[in-house]
């Protein structure tokens, strides 16, 4: 599946003419990106502090078997 991903600031615009213009094509489905939009650059948390963090404390060292 190929998704058209058309920007909410842009559907009256597009949607309705890659809707139509992909109408025939089964594996494309033409959607409009809804999440939100703006905001200071910056102000969003990072990438980075949405991550698991890692367990604390030592692991034991493995070694691959010899002749492998």
């Amino acid at each position: 599946m190929i998704y058209c991903v058309v920007p909410q600031a842009l559907a009256d615009e597009l949607y309705d003419k890659l809707a139509d213009y992909y109408r025939d094509d089964p594996h494309v489905e033409v959607i409009i990106d809804r999440r939100a939009q703006g905001g200071t650059p910056g102000t969003h948390p990072s990438h980075a502090d949405r991550r698991r963090r890692r367990p604390k404390g030592s692991f034991p060292v493995i070694e691959a078997p010899v002749g492998e």
